[in-house]
């Protein structure tokens, strides 16, 4: 079977070689809390109103650029553009979405935490795993997400669907597990990098199950889709909004699950983890905007106001709806009050596995 593709250390650390191993979870639902819907429409209409007052005044007089580090034409790039266009009437000088992929979006961060000067005409379209994650899964790293960054804007979130390559036996969850414990090799695992949210989630997935699995981890979440794709690997947990396009042809990969506390519009026929018997495995992947964190605070409280203007506006929620997020429409405090209570959820996670750092 092919090996999985090497996990890109950020610069100035040593390279590591793609962990592959069972991992053990412990228990420990990872649900993320919501705010209520009434809180979160009266949020969105005080940013409305505001915005054109605030936004316009204090938002930078240069081009916007907005870094991430993912590729484009991936899921989290399509958000990251909707956000774009929907912020550009706050934004008089533009907009720019600047794609920086590689060592799971690690690179691009710290990029943007070392921007000069802080003006606020550079921020990090940021997500779980570089924002809350990577403190836990790597031994060091060129930022530290409570000391360089400052919240601005939650933007949306989005659950994970588990898939399964067409031809393996088992028309749902109970039918894969029956067929996988019966491999003594168990199943591999395909994922976009070692400690990513796919990564543990098919942890959770293994020790809820007493399952026997071997994750593989690719550069990209496109590389492990094609692993897939071509049978190399028995399962992988990819975004709602990133695998629902793969469902759609007779034959091909097929999903078994979602991680979400309900069905997912785009995928309504597959059942939730709770449904299919695994009420622990509840987890997301969510995204918002943070700056550099010497960032004067007019200039973030204007920034907040035209992202929640812009996450306001009904084409903008629907797009982003129709691309299989979930609109959070959180500000400044709230998102920063998430990123802190997600760091400690996820070291405990990643301490339950085992899982070794990478760059140790």
């Amino acid at each position: 079977m092919p090996q999985g593709g090497r996990c890109e250390p950020p610069r100035g650390m040593p390279p590591a070689e793609p962990h592959r191993g069972h991992e053990r979870m412990g228990e420990g639902r990872m649900a993320m809390t919501r705010e209520g819907p009434r809180i979160a429409r009266r949020a969105v209409l005080a940013a409305a109103l505001l915005a054109p007052a605030l936004g316009r005044a204090q938002v930078p007089d240069r081009p916007l650029r907005l870094v991430l580090g993912f590729p484009a034409g991936s899921a989290p790039d399509v958000l990251a553009r909707l956000l774009a266009d929907g912020m550009r009437a706050a934004v008089p000088a533009g907009i720019v979405v600047d794609n920086r992929p590689g060592a799971g979006g690690i690179l691009a961060a710290g990029e943007v935490a070392r921007a000069t000067p802080a003006d606020g005409s550079v921020l990090l379209f940021g997500e779980v795993g570089t924002l809350a994650m990577a403190p836990s899964t790597y031994a060091r790293l060129p930022y530290d997400p409570s000391r360089d960054f400052v919240a601005v804007t939650e933007v949306a979130a989005v659950d994970f669907a588990f898939i399964v390559p067409g031809g393996i036996p088992g028309n749902d969850l109970a039918g894969f597990l029956g067929w996988a414990r019966t491999r003594p090799e168990g199943v591999f695992m395909g994922t976009p990098g070692a400690g990513s949210p796919s990564h543990f989630g098919a942890s959770l997935l293994a020790a809820g199950a007493g399952l026997r699995m071997e994750p593989v981890h690719f550069r990209t979440q496109g590389d492990a889709t094609t692993a897939i794709l071509n049978g190399e690997v028995q399962g992988m947990f990819g975004t709602v909004a990133s695998v629902a396009p793969l469902l759609r042809g007779r034959g091909g990969p097929r999903a078994l699950l979602v991680t979400g506390p309900a069905r997912s519009p785009l995928l309504p026929e597959v059942p939730t983890a709770a449904e299919a018997g695994y009420p622990n495995l509840g987890f997301e992947a969510w995204f918002g905007l943070v700056a550099p964190a010497a960032t004067p605070a007019p200039i973030l409280a204007a920034l907040d106001a035209a992202a929640l203007a812009a996450l306001a506006a009904p084409a903008t929620r629907a797009s982003i709806e129709g691309a299989g997020f979930r609109v959070a429409a959180a500000g400044r405090d709230a998102f920063a009050a998430r990123m802190a209570a997600e760091r400690l959820r996820w070291a405990d996670v990643v301490r339950s596995t085992g899982f070794r750092a990478i760059g140790e």
